[in-house]
Order: structure tokens, then sequence, then C-alpha cells
């Protein structure tokens, strides 16, 4: 199975969530509701992002240092 692409503007939160599970608590900092919601199988970054009201590309930078700090 190829490794999903952070950068994937189409890249489903559970998706997500299932690769990278500590990614979960960057998203429980900004107070979101996402890991183990039902439409995170639908939702995305982008879509994440807009709900919440955040700057994404500061997000993805988060998300990045999670994922390179293994």
């Amino acid at each position: 199975m190829a490794v999903p692409d952070l950068d994937n503007p189409d890249l489903p939160l559970q998706v997500l969530f299932d690769r990278w599970p500590a990614l979960a608590a960057v998203f429980l900092s900004h107070r979101m509701l996402c890991f183990g919601c039902p439409i995170a199988p639908f939702h995305t970054i982008v879509d994440a992002c807009q709900e919440y009201d955040l700057e994404e590309t500061r997000f993805r930078r988060e998300l990045r240092a999670v994922v390179q700090a293994g």
C-alpha cells in the first residue's frame, strides 16, 4: 500500500488518521472534533480548515512537523 500524500487536497481525514494517528493531537489542540467524527471519511484538511476557520498553510505545517518527527 502506498503512503498517502499529506499534501493531497483530496486526502480524506480518515485515511490521514489511519496512517498517522499522532496527527489527532494536532486537530485536538485546535479543538477540532474531526478525529472520530463520522464525516472524517469524506472531509479533507481543506474542509476541516474551512469549517474551523483555520489558515490551511499554517495548519499543514503543524501536521508535517508531527509526521517528520515520527
